[in-house]
């Protein structure tokens, strides 16, 4: 059994065929889905995914790209008022991405905290995406752990940054999760990387429709192809995927407790 920790099934790619889709995934043994909202123009319709779909569970967030889009600006108290639904399982994604500069990065950086501090307050994990940002994620981080006073859990999602916000981010307990991207004939340094991450502390997703994993890379990805993902993981860990598929699961549920396993 596998779990898809990251996919985007409201996107137009996945959406006009979603049904197929999900059924694909449970045919390639992935037993659960969840399923990140990027934005709130979004969100209504994770709403409606959620409750189609019983082993699909969603989120809530804004990514770094649509923050300063209109209606996108959230508060912390916005984001906990809309976490209480059952099947919300997390906030976000959010972070920073300073490689495309969509938003301007004071705002990415005000969003990010907003995000986090209700992460905190909730007890949610906080799911971030990092892209040519890793000294102000570990900083920001930092310093609203510290200020907030409270705890917090989250995973960095379809890494591949450098090392150091690798070991930053398993410092403060977070989870590291790995994409098609590790599959990928380049990713060199990452397999290096992912290769001293503690197997306890990895999943797998697929980000789909994005970073279709070999041997899709370059078509539109889905939620059954994270088994490819699943394998090369356990090759850079010299593993058996069974072995991966089981822990990467039991790190998921570990991880995002609002999900129950039908």
């Amino acid at each position: 059994m596998l779990v898809d920790s990251h996919c985007h099934l409201n996107y137009a790619s996945l959406a006009k065929d979603r049904d197929n889709v999900v059924e694909r995934a449970r045919k390639a043994g992935v037993a659960c889905l969840l399923t990140v909202t990027t934005g709130m123009k979004g969100l209504q319709e994770t709403r409606e995914i959620i409750k189609t779909y019983d082993d699909v569970f969603g989120t809530v967030g804004v990514h770094p790209h649509h923050i300063a889009e209109e209606g996108e600006r959230i508060t912390a108290d916005d984001l906990m008022k809309l976490a209480t639904e059952p099947k919300i399982a997390a906030i976000g994604e959010t972070g920073l991405d300073y490689f495309y500069d969509r938003a301007p990065r004071d705002e990415q950086q005000e969003s990010f905290r907003e995000h986090i501090r209700a992460c905190i307050t909730t007890g949610l994990p906080l799911i971030v995406h990092s892209r040519d940002a890793e000294d102000d994620t570990i900083r920001i981080l930092n310093e609203e752990r510290a200020e907030q006073g409270g705890k917090l859990k989250g995973v960095m999602h379809c890494f591949s940054s450098r090392r150091v916000l690798a070991e930053e981010a398993l410092a403060m307990g977070f989870y590291i999760s790995v994409s098609g991207i590790l599959t990928f004939k380049k990713s060199t340094e990452l397999r290096s990387i992912i290769r001293d991450v503690p197997l306890d502390r990895l999943l797998v997703e697929t980000d789909s429709p994005y970073l279709a994993p070999e041997p899709f890379r370059g078509k539109i990805c889905e939620p059954a192809y994270v088994v490819h993902t699943a394998r090369a993981l356990a090759d850079v860990k010299g593993v058996s995927l069974e072995e991966i598929a089981q822990q990467t699961t039991a790190n998921f549920f570990r991880l995002f407790e609002r999900v129950t396993q039908t």
